[in-house]
Order: structure tokens, then sequence, then C-alpha cells
């Protein structure tokens, strides 16, 4: 489950128009998230508050073999409107499963980010800023976040601890996202590393006056709307819309310090909205330097279960690895009485009627309903996994296990608990 600065931070990222599953370090995201999720070790408790629209702050205390605990602070120069209540919150923003690609938007005019006043400009852009402190390591994080322009932005993270090289490291990432195309440049003070990342999507792309379009229907057009499109013929939207995308992207890094570089490439196909059959995404990633070659391939196999398979082959050593995994999501059930209502009047029990609607301060988005999620995975070592991800009244939870199937004598590996709560 994110951290509830994790999740603070998506949602500046949503706010501001930015796309984090554009770009090569994401490639493979949906198989991570159903392959290598972490399970809690210990209990840990955290308590987190969005204090304000600008301003949040997180608590938390584990214990995992030593007592310790961290303190969060976080600031948001563009007002937050994220619902922060675990009571309330979509579980689908805060549990990472598999993600679902949305088509290209096309970035905004830089014009569009222009306050004038008094014949001066007075917009400002948007930045935040996050701290964290661990005790009793005394370990600091930070990071700094600016949003540059409509299509870059600028993050900056840091890390202080004395078990590391010269007490620290600073990394520094440029981010380019243009739509079709994304870029990042990285440096790292650590052995002095240079990199450069690169993604591009093939396929269809909005064309520039696509902004302009309307992208929901009016009053106005919906009573003018007929079987065939709209009453002179025509159709009020863009219904060529493409079932799938793929996209190739490749990284490159240099340490100075070690003489040392990396190379790697990969591709993924993805199906879009527009697709009518079961999502899938598939993708091949290649480290030529290592010899290692990975595949993946994830299927949303219904509106609840999504399962995945990972091969992993060094064409040098000629040693393999597969990983199988699955994500069960429960969906909160209606009660009895509103069952037999629904068989009566013909419409689904778990829909809210015509004037529950009416009252509905936002229209429900998938997930609102979900109670919770359990993850399993296994891979060729009998390597076991178990994750139960929900939420219990105004708490969320995190309850896991690590089994190793080969050792009976010690079969477990690892047990633990995460409870979360905000407000």
């Amino acid at each position: 489950m994110r951290d509830f600065m994790d999740f603070v931070q998506n949602a500046f990222c949503e706010q501001s128009h930015w796309n984090p599953n554009n770009f090569y370090g994401t490639l493979t995201a949906t198989a991570k998230a159903l392959l290598d999720f972490d399970t809690p070790k210990g209990l840990r408790l955290s308590a987190s508050s969005l204090s304000s629209r600008n301003f949040a702050t997180s608590y938390s205390l584990s214990n995992a073999g030593i007592v310790d605990g961290s303190l969060s602070f976080l600031y948001s120069s563009l007002p937050l409107q994220a619902e922060s209540r675990s009571s309330a919150i979509n579980l689908q923003d805060v549990i990472e499963g598999y993600r679902h690609l949305q088509d290209l938007r096309k970035p905004d005019e830089p014009w569009w980010w222009e306050v004038w006043h008094g014949g001066k400009r007075v917009d400002r852009k948007a930045a935040l800023l996050y701290g964290r402190l661990y005790l009793p390591r005394s370990t600091l994080e930070a990071l700094y976040l600016r949003r540059i322009s409509p299509t870059r932005q600028l993050r900056i993270s840091y890390v202080s601890d004395s078990s590391l090289p010269q007490g620290g490291n600073v990394l520094a990432l440029l981010q380019t996202d243009a739509g079709r195309y994304s870029t990042e440049y990285l440096y790292s003070t650590d052995s002095a590393l240079f990199g450069v990342r690169g993604l591009y999507n093939f396929g269809a792309f909005p064309s520039s006056d696509s902004s302009s379009k309307p992208a929901t229907y009016t009053s106005e057009t919906a009573s003018t709307v007929t079987s065939s499109g709209l009453a002179d013929g025509s159709l009020p939207y863009e219904v060529r819309s493409p079932h799938g995308r793929f996209s190739a992207g490749a990284e490159l890094y240099y340490g100075a310090l070690n003489a040392s570089g990396g190379l790697s490439t990969g591709i993924r196909f993805s199906t879009l909205p527009a697709h009518t059959g079961f999502p899938y995404t598939m993708t091949l990633t290649l480290n030529p330097l290592m010899g290692n070659l990975s595949s993946t391939y994830a299927v949303k196999a219904g509106g609840d279960v999504a399962l995945c398979s990972r091969f992993d082959f060094n064409v040098y050593s000629y040693e393999s690895e597969l990983q199988i995994g699955c994500e069960i999501w429960r969906l909160k059930r209606a009660p009895p009485a509103k069952i037999l209502q629904g068989l009566r009047t013909g419409k689904d029990a778990n829909e809210p009627d015509v004037l529950e609607r009416s009252t509905l301060p936002k229209r429900r988005r998938p997930g609102e309903d979900v109670t919770g999620v359990l993850k399993a995975r296994v891979d060729q070592n009998w390597n076991v996994g178990v994750l139960w991800e929900g939420r219990i009244k105004e708490l969320l939870f995190s309850i896991g296990a690590g089994f190793d199937l080969r050792k009976r004598e010690q079969i477990f590996r690892a047990v633990g608990l995460e409870i979360q709560y905000s407000s």
C-alpha cells in the first residue's frame, strides 16, 4: 500500500496535469505492482493528516526487531483537492495494481498557465517540498518538485545518512513529457552518475486542434443526437480511438568516478480504454551488457481479477527465473433488501436510484465500492508471498506473509501488519 505522502505526491501530479506513466522508468510498472509487492514485516502504525489544502503531516511507528519511527512534512504551492480521509479515500488510489493506460492527451499550451493582473504576470510555477526524518537513525530524506512548464518538471531528492559515502546523496532529474515522447536527464552525486532515458509512443496522437473540441456532451448537443449522430449527420466526438499503444524506450548511464556504464532497452504494448476485450499489457526488456532478458504479460481477466507472469533469462549464464502472480479485488455487495428491490424494478442493485443520483456530489469512479484486494505470487523456487490490503471502518490495513515451501521446518519467512489512519 502506498504511503500517505506518496498518495499526496500523486495527487499533486494529477492536479498539475502530469502523467507519471509516460516514462521509461514506469515501462514495467504493472508487472512490478503484481509481482514485486512488499509484504509488511513486524508491526507498523502511521497517522497522517492533510491539515490544509497546502500542508500535510505524517507520523509512523514500527517494530521490526527494533522500535523506530519517522516524521514527515509536505508543502504544496498548489491547493490539493484530494480526498484524504482513510474512511472515504478511493482504495485504488493507495493500492498499486494493474495499471490501465489512458489515451494520450495534448500537453497544455504555455499561455494557459499565464495569469495577468494590472499588466503584469502574477502566476507562479507549482512546487512541492517534502521532508522525512527517521528516528533514532537520524536519517533525513528531502524532495523538491517543481513544474517548470506544461511539458517539463524538475525533481531533486536528497538523502542524508552517515552510512552512505560522503554522508549523503543528491539526485537531480529533469523530465520532459511531450505526449508523443518523453525524456529524462539525471545526475547523481553517487559515483558522479550521468544518465538519460527516453520513451516514444507509436500510433495516433491528438492533433493540435483537438484541445478545442468538446470532450463531453452539453444539454444543447444531447437533444439533437440521433442514433446515427447529430441532426446534420456528423458525429459529436472522434470515434476512431486507438485500441492499443506500442511504446519503445531505452536508458543510458555512465559513472565518472568508477568509469563504468550501463544500457537497457525495452518495448511495451498495452490496450487502451477503446479496447472491447480483456485489457492486457506485454513488455520485453533487454540489458545487453549483462545479458539479461525479461518478458512480462499481465491481463485483466475480469472486473476484479488480474493475472501476471514474468520470465527472466540470462544469455551468458543460461540461468532463468519464472514468476506468476495475481490480484483479486473484493467489491462491496448490496444488502439483500436492496437486491430484492432491484429485481422488482429491473435495475442493478449496486446502482444508485434517480433520487440518489441527483444528490451525489460527483460521478462515482471505478473502485469506490472496493473493500480490499488479495495479492499472491510464487516463483520457481516455491517462494510464496501473500498480501491482503483493505479498509476496516476508518483504518487502512495491510497484512502479509512470506513462505518458503522448500523449508518445512521454517516455512514462514516474514509476517507483518501495517495500519494507516488519515484525516
